[in-house]
């Protein structure tokens, strides 16, 4: 413990800890509770968290048959009997394999090292399902070509990067009614908690069917009724694979937790991960038929790096013939990054508490989300769907993690990834299922400050985080939330004004205030001081605050610096300061 404690000061004390703020860098602004060694284990749990993105974003995105070329008179059946193009799409998979890790890496990367912010991206689940089977389509069945559907995602992340420079984003995110804001986080933790109950992602507790959205299952996959989507009754509940994750990556690590113990979150998951790797245990997940036998061999190459040859900047900027599919495609994309990204990424912000409750800020914003903006752009260069704000971050900020050191970890694993995919490709997603579903329990607790006692906030609540899980989508359980919120509120305003003021809701003297004015105003701080002719106006003003008052003789540095700030803040700032 001593060694701990002399490491996480050392590195505290040098510039690394001072650029990250860590607690005893002396920064006047360091994140209280942030270490270094907690922070590379934050970063580690979060990785093994979405390691599961490795296999199945590939698996999902490659089912569009890639830049690989079905003959027309196999078009009936869609090639799935022609052996040529079904090797190309194989070639496919595992070029996405490298993408998925290097984009993850060099996004995950950034936004630790720009943003300072403890969160991983990657490519985003439902956006890919949504680009691999209602735009392009299995096999290229779709209505837009796979080159073409990567030069709609490049479109909108310009775009993206656009709305994000001017400011857009951020006031958004900043004017959420305060309900929405802290419906975010347990909303999300429920859509975390579907993912880590189903299948694809999970242990595979809950399963979809047409009499009920949601049924109890727990069986076998191969039990599944392929035409309704649920386990025979006799079945139900008797997966192996279920239990262990359960019971071990589900019960141990809750124990662990309630003692402190450490890492639990990767403990769980490791532990889950190395029981199912036998290939005789009944719970393995390399099981004797042909996708279990070309899971193994690649688990057993343990090293291996697959350059990417197909998928790389393969963007077609010919789309005559497809001009309104493409529009329509643009502006879904659009709305949904939007909305979806910025809200995950502001939730994220909220969970790590560090956000200003005055301003609705935090800092970097404007940074922080220019990364998640470009790395969409990026993402289409390497044949993959929008790059997004993962979720699944917030394992590792449950373990601890504050600032870009946790992304910074996360995004050095997937590069390590790039070359043991077969590994990190091999953890089973019933090892990170339970994970999800404790990390959704942390996020549910701030339902404790949501306004319940006035149903215009507490409506519109409810509906944000009911929406998430049983649409699966983030972006339409805000539209819901906003929607209802504007609804309710309004035409409670418009009977108030034309009663002038005699009916009014019973409990409105209980709603939370709303306001879409906020310090700073809308523009970015940035854009402000480029307007005000401050040359280096990508540095922030309480920076030179911080530095001024550390480096000051008697804190009139400081002083000046904070009364430049808020002349600034009013729009009488001085040229060229």
């Amino acid at each position: 413990m001593d060694l701990i404690h002399r490491t996480n000061l050392r590195v505290a004390q040098s510039a690394v800890g001072r650029y990250f703020r860590l607690e005893n860098s002396g920064h006047v602004k360091e994140r209280k509770g942030s270490r270094f060694l907690t922070e590379v284990r934050a970063g580690l749990a979060t990785f093994f968290a979405m390691a599961y993105i490795l296999s199945v974003n590939a698996t999902i995105v490659s089912q569009t048959g890639g830049t690989c070329v079905c003959p027309p008179e196999d078009k009936k059946d869609l090639c799935d009997h022609n052996v040529e193009y079904l090797l190309c799409v194989q070639e496919i998979r595992r070029d996405l394999v490298t993408a998925t890790a290097a984009i993850s890496a060099l996004t995950s990367f950034c936004m630790g090292l720009f943003a300072n912010m403890p969160i991983a991206l990657a490519p985003g689940m439902g956006m890919n399902a949504f680009f691999t089977f209602s735009v392009v389509g299995y096999h290229g069945s779709g209505s837009l070509p796979y080159e073409i559907a990567l030069t709609v995602v490049f479109v909108e992340g310009l775009v993206f990067v656009g709305l994000t420079l001017l400011g857009l984003r951020q006031w958004l995110a900043r004017a959420m009614p305060l309900c929405i804001k802290q419906a975010i986080c347990p909303g999300i933790g429920l859509f975390l908690t579907v993912i880590g109950l189903t299948y694809s992602s999970g242990i595979g507790l809950i399963t979809g069917a047409r009499e009920t959205p949601t049924e109890i299952a727990g069986c076998k996959p191969e039990y599944l009724d392929p035409n309704t989507g649920l386990c025979p009754s006799s079945r139900k509940m008797r997966s192996p694979t279920l239990w262990i994750g359960v019971f071990c990556g589900g019960f141990i690590t809750c124990f662990l937790m309630m003692f402190r113990v450490r890492g639990a979150i990767i403990i769980g998951i490791l532990l889950v991960s190395i029981i199912s790797w036998p290939r005789e245990s009944a719970v393995t997940y390399f099981p004797h038929t042909e996708v279990g036998n070309q899971a193994f061999d690649f688990f057993k190459q343990v090293v291996a790096f697959h350059p990417i040859q197909h998928t790389l900047n393969a963007l077609q900027w010919d789309i005559s013939g497809y001009g309104t599919e493409f529009g329509v495609m643009f502006i879904t994309f659009l709305y949904v990054a939007v909305l979806d990204a910025t809200a995950v990424l502001y939730s994220m912000a909220r969970f790590c508490n560090i956000v200003d409750p005055e301003t609705q800020d935090f800092e970097r914003s404007t940074v922080a989300f220019l990364v998640d903006a470009f790395a969409i752009c990026f993402s289409s260069l390497f044949g993959l769907t929008p790059v997004t704000t993962f979720v699944e971050s917030g394992a590792g900020i449950s373990e601890g993690g504050k600032t870009g050191l946790t992304a910074i970890t996360s995004g050095l694993c997937f590069f390590i990834s790039v070359f043991f995919a077969p590994i990190f490709a091999s953890i089973p997603p019933w090892a990170t299922g339970c994970t999800l579903v404790i990390v959704g329990v942390l996020m549910a607790t701030s339902c404790k400050d949501i306004n319940w006692g006035y149903l215009g906030d507490a409506v519109p609540a409810f509906l944000t985080i009911a929406l998430m899980p049983f649409t699966y989508s983030v972006a339409y359980g805000l539209i819901a939330g906003i929607c209802s919120y504007i609804l309710l509120n309004f035409a409670a305003w418009l009977i108030e004004m034309a009663s002038g003021g005699r009916i009014t809701p019973p409990e409105i003297n209980q709603k939370d205030p709303w306001t879409w004015k906020f310090e700073g105003g809308v523009l970015p701080p940035w854009l402000l001081r480029a307007a005000h002719g401050k040359k280096d106006f990508w540095r922030e003003y309480d920076q030179e605050r911080g530095t001024s008052e550390s480096s000051g003789p008697s804190g009139s540095g400081g002083a000046k610096a904070a009364e430049v700030s808020v002349a600034f803040a009013e729009g009488r700032g001085s040229q060229g300061h």
